[in-house]
């Protein structure tokens, strides 16, 4: 298996191997922060790529938001896109060595999940607890299709397995077929909602 360190997603992003992208932000997590009306809440997001969701929520009146990725590039494309947005909230660092503990009002999960190793699966069940709110949620989309650790990033994945992460640290794992998924993932992903940290 090939080792997905900072180089590895850099040099994606310098290639153009970036086919998660899915170019805007997607349907169901655009919905979902439509009936969010706090835009002081502080929002992660993390293994963001080129962050189109960040973009547009920014756009959109939240302001606090926070992007962390191990790659530079994709860090580089928001602060090309909106030259205000705060390079305090842009975090180039590995996502489990993040010390803001009790801090985020919510996770945004949008392909990042999806590309660690299985190994590291638990560690983001865990890491999450340790970064929201009490109240806090992860909320997104996770793949659900045959599990294949061989073959990937993406790796995939099914609600069994998801729920055995989370079980330990969280009281409320709500995930449901999506509905609108962008067409090349149609009936591939879960719509996840995740809180009730234990």
């Amino acid at each position: 298996m090939k080792e997905l360190t900072a180089d590895y997603w850099q040099a994606r992003y310098e290639n153009g191997d970036t086919g998660w992208d899915a170019g805007s932000i997607t349907e169901p997590i655009k919905q979902y922060f439509a009936q969010i009306s706090d835009k002081n809440a502080k929002i992660l997001i993390a293994g963001a790529g080129n962050a189109h969701e960040a973009i547009y929520l920014y756009q959109n009146g939240f302001k606090n938001i926070y992007v962390c990725d191990w790659a530079a590039a994709p860090l580089a494309y928001i602060s090309a896109v909106l030259p205000d947005f705060p390079k305090n909230q842009l975090l180039q660092a590995d996502f489990f060595a993040l010390d803001m503990p009790n801090f985020f009002d919510f996770a945004v999960e949008q392909t990042f999940f999806c590309a660690l190793p299985l190994v590291q699966r638990p560690d983001y069940a865990q890491k999450m607890q340790n970064l929201l709110k009490k109240e806090g949620k992860i909320v997104g989309l996770m793949f659900d299709f045959a599990l294949n650790p061989q073959v990937g990033p993406p790796f995939g994945g099914d609600k069994s397995e998801y729920i055995s992460y989370f079980s330990p640290y969280f009281a409320n794992i709500d995930l449901t077929p999506c509905y609108n998924s962008i067409r090349p993932r149609a009936g591939k992903e879960l719509w996840a909602n995740i809180s009730g940290i234990k």
